[in-house]
């Protein structure tokens, strides 16, 4: 299984979504070869989308603060490893400062990027490896990552395995890559935060380009056609970044709740059991990965641990599955103790504090519907959306309130 998340990539950036601005062929392709999915949504900032997807429970019932993953939370490499996968996790970390954190969480092996120190991340990067600091000068970190996960591939060729690469590639700041014109193997990094937007297209080619590294080596072994290969991002474009996408302009709105900061690219293939070309318009909810790999590898998921998500594997393998009629999503950057809420289907959005959005021909939602003068069959969609967000009024677990609270006391 090998599960690819760039970083601040929205679904407007993949040439497969009908994106016009940026140089995609290794996606491209794989979206041809593979099912490429319409509708699918993650949280609108890093760690909570990381915190979601690897433990397949929404935000109000587990999140606890930025950058942490609180050690109690199971995730999907500690399922997979335990049913006897070897895992390793390449990229970045931003989940907890404690270099033992890969190790528990299920990872065997990691080469990463924020464990336990934050230096720069595209030239002469600092890594940390396997629990151990190293610094690559000269070297691009993107790189680093690629080569760890390219020689993991080869010393797994003949045992099942899970290598999950959650991307440092394309997060600010933009800044030139080894396939720029300008690019300075002795750079330092950016001097400032966001770097200059007008790298962003050098920064998604670089990315599709790592992607097409991963498959090369899936080939070379020999182990495509027995590999799930998923590609997603993990929220929205960063707000600089102004993006084609079908004859429009869409503005990247990382941070935010409408479409600009959680509508994600959602590619799967898998070597003779996916169609090809084929097109899903079902949901897909990042809480919906975990029980996806695990049901991929026969690996199961402990009734206890009370997960939010259900497996979109049938549609990745072209059957019709058991799709959602909704997706909820529960957003505080830093952990609350109150957070934004709302459910949503594939065309309108309902907040908790009733404003009503149809997204289709709203994407920004500026225009709230009058529920008073809702159609019949809108009046139904609205009433699933509101029974959904009445599921979760009081979800919040005491504990994670009492966490934030605490913590904000003690600052």
């Amino acid at each position: 299984i090998v599960l690819i998340m760039a970083d601040d990539l929205g679904f407007e950036c993949i040439g497969a979504n009908g994106g016009t601005s940026y140089q995609t062929p290794v996606l491209d392709k794989l979206a041809a070869a593979g099912v490429r999915f319409e509708h699918c949504y993650s949280q609108p900032i890093c760690t909570p989308s990381r915190v979601k997807l690897m433990t397949g429970i929404y935000n109000v019932r587990n999140y606890a603060e930025f950058g942490l993953l609180e050690k109690t939370q199971v995730t999907f490499a500690k399922l997979l490893r335990d049913n006897g996968y070897a895992t390793c996790i390449v990229g970045k970390w931003q989940l907890g400062k404690d270099k033992s954190l890969p190790s528990h969480f299920g990872f065997d092996e990691h080469c990463l990027w924020q464990l336990f120190r934050r230096p720069s991340r595209y030239p002469n990067p600092g890594m940390e490896v396997n629990g151990k600091a190293v610094d690559y000068t000269p070297g691009y970190g993107p790189d680093v990552a690629t080569e760890y996960a390219l020689d993991f591939i080869e010393r797994n060729r003949d045992q099942p395995f899970l290598l999950y690469y959650p991307m440092i590639l394309t997060h600010c700041p933009f800044e030139p890559t080894p396939d720029s014109n300008d690019w300075d193997p002795s750079s330092p990094g950016s001097k400032t935060y966001k770097g200059d937007p007008k790298y962003f297209g050098d920064m998604v080619a670089y990315m599709d380009k790592q992607v097409g590294r991963i498959l090369e080596q899936l080939d070379r072994t020999g182990v495509r056609e027995n590999t799930v290969v998923l590609f997603t991002g993990d929220n929205g474009t960063d707000e600089p970044v102004v993006s084609m996408m079908r004859g429009r302009e869409v503005a990247g709105a990382k941070g935010k709740t409408t479409d600009g900061g959680t509508h994600v690219p959602l590619i799967a293939h898998w070597q003779g059991k996916t169609p090809k070309g084929e097109v899903c318009t079902d949901l897909v909810d990042f809480s919906d990965f975990l029980p996806t790999l695990c049901e991929a590898s026969g690996t199961t998921v402990p009734t206890e641990l009370g997960i939010d998500g259900q497996s979109f594997l049938p549609q990745l393998m072209g059957r019709p599955g058991n799709p959602r009629e909704w997706i909820y999503v529960w957003y505080a950057r830093n952990g609350g103790p109150k957070g934004k809420e709302f459910t949503r289907n594939q065309r309108y959005k309902l907040y908790r504090d009733g404003k009503f959005f149809d997204i289709h021909n709203d994407v920004l939602e500026q225009q709230p519907l009058d529920p008073a003068s809702l159609s019949d069959e809108t009046k139904l969609v609205h009433g699933k959306l509101q029974a959904a967000l009445d599921r979760y009024t009081d979800a919040r677990p005491q504990e994670f309130a009492m966490w934030n609270a605490s913590k904000k006391k003690n600052k």
